[in-house]
């Protein structure tokens, strides 16, 4: 794919759109109908996964292998746990937040009347009146509240227990990179997207399986009943991964790199993945001149995993874009990164 090829602005939209675990209506709205003309067939099944399929056109229908490949539509976010006497929100984490990266953020309540702006900050003293020790302490999620700026009787009227809460950041480009909330995983949706829009005039030599799963960020849970559902004979995971290659960090620590290719994972705490298709991976983007680096992760955990474990076990690996600044709301992408994502995808189903 040459350079201008790459929709950027539509990643960005897909970066702005709300969309927590359990809650990804707008997301996948947009999905399906970007998927128009891009599948022989798309359904939603009962979780809330979208999946689409492309069938394969250059072997026997017997000797095509059916790939999955799986993006999560969610992000991290909150739910309304609790509304107190004063109309304060408290508020449920889903995913795994660093606190440090939530003091004085904006946020939307996405009440069931209409979106609510907010304000979101933990409680305690403002630094002009807080003690040296109060000063250095990390707040929990718990500790953290939303000022909506209305009367408690307003508040309990227009928001409920439940209703999804929203980090508000707009994606831009800065230099070579995209920034916004949700790159994890909105930047791999839309890798997968632009690898079906690759095959709207064509088809792969294999079966491709696009699924747009659910709530990952709790539980790699829409993958598994994907892959349940889908019966792959090859499972690929799509999703983010560290790229610590900033100041701070020793190059033992860095994980993956910016602007050097996209990563094909060896290993998290979630899969291993399938050697043989880490090898095949490897050498077909040195063969095709494709950028790439292998991933080690210490913690964390991709829809490759799901897949994996799927019915009686699919052999699977993860692709995994760099990323700086992850579960915050400036997650950074490198445009050649998502390049070679596409190509590599491109050059294995064909």
């Amino acid at each position: 794919m040459s350079k201008t090829d790459l929709r950027l602005d539509l990643l960005m939209n897909l970066s702005n759109l709300p969309g927590v675990p359990g809650q990804e209506d707008a997301v996948r709205e947009f999905i399906l109908a970007e998927l128009e003309g891009l599948a022989d067939e798309v359904r939603v099944d009962a979780l809330g996964n979208v999946i689409a399929t492309r069938s394969g056109g250059g072997k026997k229908k017997g000797e095509r292998q059916r790939v999955m490949i799986s993006a999560h539509m969610d992000e991290i976010g909150f739910l309304v746990r609790f509304i107190d006497d004063r109309g304060f929100l408290r508020v449920q984490a889903l995913g795994g937040f660093d606190t440090r990266n939530l003091f004085a953020r904006d946020v939307t309540v996405h009440a069931r009347g209409g979106a609510l702006p907010g304000i979101l900050t933990p409680g305690g003293k403002p630094v002009h009146i807080a003690s040296p020790e109060e000063r250095k302490k990390i707040p929990e999620v718990r500790e953290f509240f939303i000022d909506l700026g209305l009367e408690a009787e307003e508040v309990k009227r227009r928001v409920r227990v439940g209703d999804m809460v929203t980090l508000d950041q707009t994606a831009r480009q800065v230099g070579n990179l995209v920034c916004g909330k949700a790159m994890d995983d909105r930047a791999s949706v839309f890798l997968l997207l632009e690898v079906l829009r690759h095959y709207r005039k064509t088809r792969p030599r294999h079966d491709l399986i696009a699924v747009f799963s659910v709530q990952e960020e709790v539980g790699l849970r829409g993958a598994g009943t994907a892959a349940y559902s889908v019966e792959p004979t090859v499972g690929i995971g799509l999703d983010v991964t560290l790229a610590v290659d900033t100041p701070g960090v020793g190059p033992d620590e860095a994980v993956t790199r910016m602007g050097e290719g996209i990563g094909i994972k060896v290993f998290d705490s979630s899969m291993i993945s399938n050697r043989g298709l880490v090898d095949e991976f490897y050498d077909l983007a040195e063969q095709q001149g494709i950028r790439s680096q292998l991933e080690v992760l210490a913690q964390g955990g991709t829809d490759g995993a799901a897949i994996q474990r799927s019915r009686a076990g699919v052999p699977t690996l993860t692709l995994s874009l760099p990323t700086r600044y992850i579960h915050s709301v400036v997650e950074s992408v490198h445009v050649d990164d998502l390049r070679a994502g596409v190509d590599l995808l491109v050059a294995y189903l064909g």
